[in-house]
């Protein structure tokens, strides 16, 4: 089974390919233009694909909410071409999508079948890749929605702390946005096993637990301390959201609930954020 990964430089795909380099193909931009159905068909079928994983996204939430032409173009019109794609050659989709998708008003963990409510353009067009690719291939594909991504690889959260831990006196972080870290490397599992037992529909994945953007912080940093990342400890000092307003609207609360993820999938393991932040700063180090 050969496996074409959309996607080369971002976390996931870069996690796809350690995890199953010898049937894993990543396609970056420069390999595959999304926007153009013929090259998708040339570049696939001259791979002889049997399964897609889209791990491609316009993930830049707030630039998105002045960019929103390039944003529906990777997160929209790029998915509903290569779901096309798969229908005509009855290959699975497995496609990543985000918390975003929910408004985060809800207060409780949402359900893979809550009412979807994105507020801004990043989650609307992650939202209506996810209908696109449901109407056109409903009994191929698999919806992934995540949350708080991160690796040992790019850019994200974890490893600007990090850096800025170490650059910084002291820092702020905002405390009242609460949902759930997600290591790309237990995503990458997920997205293999539904390929390899062919697992559709919806599903929610993100590690075990909760926590606040601020705990995320504290963690790291004492992760940072006790691997030998972090030389010494600053001032770290919640805030609202109110005193970092940013373009796009943050979801307040999106914890997603994974109880159908546990009823379906046995393979990839449902790990609390904790213990997996450490394997990830382990691997850091």
């Amino acid at each position: 089974m050969m496996i074409a990964v959309i996607g080369k430089n971002g976390q996931l795909a870069w996690e796809l390919k350690r995890l199953a380099s010898d049937r894993c193909i990543c396609l970056g931009r420069e390999d595959i233009d999304l926007s153009d159905k013929s090259a998708i068909q040339e570049k696939l079928e001259a791979r002889e694909i049997t399964a897609v994983i889209n791990a491609s996204a316009y993930t830049a939430v707030d630039k998105a909410e002045s960019d929103e032409e390039a944003a529906r173009a990777l997160n929209v019109t790029a998915v509903k071409n290569l779901a096309e794609y798969c229908r005509e050659k009855q290959l699975q989709l497995v496609h990543c999508s985000t918390d975003y998708v929910f408004d985060g008003e809800k207060g409780a963990p949402y359900a893979v079948d809550d009412k979807i409510e994105p507020q801004g353009v990043y989650g609307k067009t992650k939202a209506e890749g996810e209908q696109a690719l449901q109407a056109i291939l409903p009994d191929r594909s698999t919806i992934i929605r995540t949350s708080w991504v991160y690796s040992a690889h790019g850019n994200n959260f974890v490893k600007t702390m990090l850096r800025l831990m170490a650059e910084k006196p002291a820092l702020t972080i905002i405390d009242d946005q609460i949902g759930s870290p997600t290591w790309a490397k237990g995503l990458a599992e997920a997205c293999l096993e539904a390929v390899d037992k062919k697992i559709t529909g919806v599903y929610h994945w993100s590690d075990e637990g909760v926590c606040s953007w601020y705990d995320f912080a504290l963690a790291i940093q004492q992760l940072g301390r006790e691997t030998g990342l972090l030389d010494t400890a600053i001032p770290v000092a919640p805030i609202p959201t109110e005193d970092y307003p940013t373009p796009a609207k943050r979801p307040h609360y999106s914890v997603l609930d994974k109880t159908l993820t546990r009823k379906t999938f046995s393979d990839a393991t449902l790990t609390h954020w904790r213990q997996q932040l450490s394997a990830m700063m382990n691997e850091l180090k």
